[in-house]
């Protein structure tokens, strides 16, 4: 009885509330909306909108609500009125370990991998050298067709997602994190951190470590925080895996580490190896450059790497988040492999310095067809005009 009273009380006090989500002047796809939970409430949640259409709210340990709206129009709010559920909370996003990592899936369909053992690899011809974990890859389209590559016969230290930069000083010795080959550095998983559920996203924390070995003993020059989330998105006017990387990059001692200019490095997407040749990927930019010579240099808000699959056309769009370094985002598009890179190096110099913490957000959207850059401009929209939420009772 208790209990019941509680509920009701509960029920009662959500049902009092609304929230309502401003218009933006443009269209928004997979708008992630945030805002302060109504006091005395859990995970078990839920939101009507007025044509009583149910999105679910997760509330996290912090009191912060979620929830995912598919798409808004511009010039158009929404008013979502919040109630208790049954108190059943279904994990719809979830983080499990498996064969080959992670294993991060929403409604059932593997997102993405996050390869965890360096030992277990595709083929025995690869070098000790540079067997690494600490990835994506797979990561999946909505059909399940894979969108990336993974130590690829032409550049074996190439990974799926990875993060690690080329050309880097550190303690006045130049070190390369990217091409473990040359044996002056690498990248590797140190750990994995905090795994969570839920109805409308899930996730992993994992640390990495860029070490130098280019002196006389290894040195850990850089720590690399990664933050996983994918979504559930319900209402989206196509089917789309979305998920979030947030790196947060600090030094390990306190020396900085410099990176001087380069045209390569820091964050990378390589395709399937059946996407190899000049022909052989589709590339597309959010300045609708597609032949990957004129895009390769230029500056975009997003870049898309797709190729033919089981599925037809299926292939991933990278997202800058607008606050990030350098924004719009430089691009290494290569000439012949299916690849590119995101490097603010490309710019000039820059350096990572102690108590200062670099911090870079991407959002990927993996879709199945041909590449649609009218869906990915209001993804990105989501971006650069996030939900602005009032509460009422």
């Amino acid at each position: 009885m208790r209990f019941l009273a509680l509920l009701l009380l509960l029920t009662s006090a959500l049902s009092a509330q609304t929230i309502t989500i401003a218009p933006a002047p443009a269209d928004r796809a997979a708008l992630t909306v945030e805002f302060k939970a109504p006091e005395g409430s859990t995970k078990i949640a839920r939101a009507t909108k007025k044509d009583g259409e149910t999105l679910p709210v997760q509330v996290d340990e912090d009191g912060k609500a979620c929830l995912v709206v598919g798409f808004l129009r511009a010039g158009e709010s929404m008013t979502l009125s919040l109630a208790a559920n049954n108190g059943q909370s279904a994990e719809v996003v979830r983080t499990r370990p498996g064969s080959d990592g992670l294993s991060l899936s929403a409604e059932g369909k593997e997102v993405l991998n996050f390869r965890t053992d360096k030992d277990k690899v595709p083929r025995t011809d690869i070098p000790a050298t540079i067997l690494r974990a600490g990835y994506l890859h797979p990561v999946r389209s909505p059909s399940g067709a894979i969108v990336t590559g993974d130590y690829p016969s032409d550049h074996a230290h190439h990974h799926g997602i990875w993060t690690p930069y080329t050309k880097a000083v550190f303690q006045g010795r130049t070190t390369d994190f990217w091409n473990m080959q040359s044996k002056k550095g690498e990248e590797q998983l140190r750990a994995v951190g905090r795994l969570w559920d839920g109805e409308v996203h899930g996730g992993f924390d994992a640390e990495l470590r860029m070490t130098d070995l280019s002196g006389t003993a290894p040195i850990d020059a850089l720590i690399d925080r990664w933050s996983v989330k994918a979504y559930a998105i319900k209402g989206s006017q196509k089917p789309m895996h979305v998920f979030d990387l947030t790196t947060t990059q600090s030094c390990a001692t306190n020396d900085p580490l410099e990176l001087p200019q380069y045209h390569y490095g820091s964050f990378g997407l390589r395709g399937p190896e059946s996407w190899d040749g000049k022909d052989g990927a589709r590339f597309l930019t959010s300045e609708g450059i597609t032949d990957r010579k004129k895009g390769d240099s230029t500056r975009a808000r997003w870049c898309y790497l797709g190729g033919k699959t089981e599925a037809g056309i299926s292939g991933t769009a990278v997202l800058g988040y607008p606050d990030n370094f350098r924004f719009p985002m430089p691009l290494r598009l290569h000439p012949d492999m299916p690849y590119f890179s995101i490097v603010p190096q490309k710019l000039g110099a820059f350096s990572i310095q102690p108590g200062k913490p670099y911090v870079t957000r991407y959002r990927f959207i993996v879709t199945d067809g041909e590449p649609d850059a009218k869906l990915f401009d209001a993804c990105w929209n989501s971006l650069a005009h996030p939900a602005v939420v009032s509460v009422a009772k």
